[in-house]
């Protein structure tokens, strides 16, 4: 099935038939946070309403996220009848006139939900559909009975789903729980760490989301990381594109090539961009035969 040419899938056991190529609201979050670009409201006003007209149905955002809870809810509530709606929670507040890199969260029940209310009224929504732990330890969670406060959310309606986002060396614990029903996991062709665990968490029955699937884009194109793209160079990986196909678009369906993955979260306010990423994912996975030498010029980069 697809959505204006838009791979669609089922996401895990939740049965959420979602797009596979999802957005992430980080980019519109603003100066404030973590070296973010300025974004004037007119362009957030474009670029979400534009995600919404290209068929993409999956938007992730955290409460943390700067000014992006804000323009979903200014922007797009009106059309909350049309996406899945996902936001994160245990951080803490980030007021519009700090400048900071630093976002500590707080692992307490009473802050999980201080962060659920506050981003429900942001968005103008009475509920989200995945509400995900913003990466705590084992420990913080087992702790601060983190997935009890989940599950409180989602039995008094205001989260139809729970999950949290993750890395090793506590993914595969949290998979092992069989409690959440989504994971988001960092993972491209270029940072293939979590390639095994992504498997174990949709063999789980739990939806996957997967985040950083290009990379942040090309150095000089996007926002990369030199030292992390020097991996394309040494696989080599230049001889397996499509003509005309960029290597941001290459990266997308890299990344929507992996048999677990259900939504790739990428981030744009550039309407070009995005055109260009819902090109790529309606082209589709890539062939059996360039995914495989793909992964093998990489292991041997």
């Amino acid at each position: 099935m697809s959505r204006n040419g838009i791979p669609t899938t089922t996401f895990g056991r939740t049965g959420l038939e979602v797009t596979k190529l999802g957005y992430g609201a980080m980019e519109v979050r603003g100066t404030r946070i973590w070296g973010g670009r300025p974004v004037a409201d007119e362009e957030a006003d474009t670029i979400l309403n534009a995600v919404l007209d290209s068929g993409i149905n999956f938007i992730d955002t955290a409460n943390d996220y700067g000014r992006s809870e804000e323009y979903i809810g200014r922007y797009i509530s009106h059309r909350r009848s049309e996406f899945v709606l996902a936001t994160k929670c245990g951080c803490t507040v980030v007021h519009r006139d700090e400048h900071t890199d630093d976002t500590p969260h707080v692992w307490t029940r009473e802050n999980l939900f201080r962060g659920l209310h506050e981003s429900l009224e942001r968005m103008k929504t009475d509920y989200v559909d995945l509400m995900q732990l913003h990466n705590p330890s084992v420990e913080q969670t087992e702790s601060g009975e983190l997935v009890e406060a989940l599950t409180a959310m989602k039995e008094q309606g205001k989260a139809r789903f729970i999950g949290i986002s993750s890395t090793e060396p506590h993914l595969d614990t949290y998979i092992s729980w069989g409690v959440f029903d989504a994971f988001q996991i960092p993972y491209s062709a270029l940072e293939r760490v979590h390639e095994a665990s992504i498997q174990l968490a949709a063999r789980a029955g739990a939806g996957v989301i997967l985040r950083g699937g290009v990379a942040r884009g090309e150095p000089g194109e996007g926002l990369g990381n030199e030292d992390r793209w020097k991996v394309w160079n040494a696989a080599n990986l230049d001889e397996l594109l499509d003509e005309g196909e960029t290597r941001t678009q290459f990266l997308l369906r890299f990344t929507n090539t992996h048999p677990g993955m259900h939504t790739n979260i990428v981030g744009t306010k550039n309407p070009a961009h995005l055109n260009e990423n819902v090109v790529a994912a309606a082209k589709g996975p890539l062939s059996d035969e360039v995914y495989a030498e793909a992964k093998r010029r990489l292991d041997l980069a």
